[in-house]
């Protein structure tokens, strides 16, 4: 599918953006990416809200083959858009809005997850009385100019 293809498939649901991203395309609205459109497909965002509906509606999640672990990998928060979408705009519309408010609720998650990982690290180096920075410019000057006896 190419960019203007899918420009015109989400008229419906309003102006999005899309980004290369992978051997596809991102499609996002105000940098949330709520769909992946891959292997000439589209995959929308899904979370436990949602993914009734897909499943109702028999499609998979986005899979691939991993070369490097030689298995299947499976995606489950982005499912495979029903075919039928793909001639019915307004539909497709409601489910474009219904796969943009999976991808903020993951976004709102994945903010709260990282804020008491980010707090707890700069307190212990508060408690420690010294700045991350030094001591990381210091190995860095260090390994810079390595010198060695031959």
């Amino acid at each position: 599918m190419d960019r203007d293809v899918l420009i015109e498939l989400f008229s419906g649901f309003g102006p999005v953006s899309l980004r290369r991203m992978f051997a596809g395309y991102g499609i996002s609205v105000d940098g949330t990416t709520f769909a992946l459109v891959l292997r000439g497909a589209i995959f929308l965002k899904v979370d436990d809200q949602t993914l009734p509906r897909f499943e109702a509606e028999g499609v998979k999640p986005f899979q691939y083959e991993s070369r490097s672990r030689g298995r299947t990998v499976t995606v489950a928060s982005y499912w495979q858009m029903p075919d039928r979408l793909y001639d019915d705009p307004e539909e497709l519309a409601e489910w474009a809005r219904l796969a943009l408010g999976a991808a903020e609720r993951s976004a709102v998650v994945k903010r709260a997850r990282s804020k008491p990982r980010k707090r707890a690290a700069a307190e212990a180096v508060k408690r420690k009385g010294r700045s991350a920075k030094p001591r990381i410019a210091k190995k860095a000057a260090k390994n810079a100019n390595p010198v060695r006896n031959i």
